[in-house]
């Protein structure tokens, strides 16, 4: 979950100059415990089934169920704290992580008035391989263009 740490570090820390995240988990937890189907089969699997999602949901309740918790702990909270701007690079085939995480991000972004850009790789998987060059190309142009 690099994407999650990488947009948690940027709501904390105004010292980051630029940051490229690729197909990372960085919705709200709203959408990430109902939302997220992993692997080749696209199959759901509820945070109750996973063992810390289990443990949070146990204590916490489910952000359904607990809302206002939830989101104080989401760092899509907090994205007008953001100071760095943001590259977004995804592939459309993408079967870990779902589109509709970086399309949260986005929104988010767009509606707090912060700069991103999004690189979306038509018919490419979750690690890029099909347009790997072009994107490590597309990160490092990226930043240093910003540092």
């Amino acid at each position: 979950m690099g994407g999650h740490l990488t947009l948690r570090a940027l709501v904390i820390d105004k010292s980051i100059k630029a940051a490229v995240i690729w197909a990372g988990v960085t919705a709200p937890y709203d959408l990430i415990q109902t939302g997220w189907r992993r692997g080749p089969n696209a199959e759901y699997i509820p945070p109750s089934a996973r063992r810390k999602g289990k443990e949070l949901v146990a204590r916490y309740g489910t952000a359904a169920q607990n809302p206002a918790f939830w989101r104080a702990v989401s760092p899509n909270s907090y994205l007008s704290d953001i100071s760095a701007p943001i590259q977004l690079q995804q592939g459309s085939d993408d079967a870990e992580v779902p589109q509709s995480f970086r399309q949260a991000l986005e929104a988010g972004l767009k509606a707090a008035g912060k700069p991103y850009t999004t690189y979306l790789y038509p018919g490419d998987d979750h690690n890029l391989s099909r347009n790997l060059s072009l994107a490590l190309s597309r990160s490092v142009a990226f930043f240093k263009a910003h540092l």
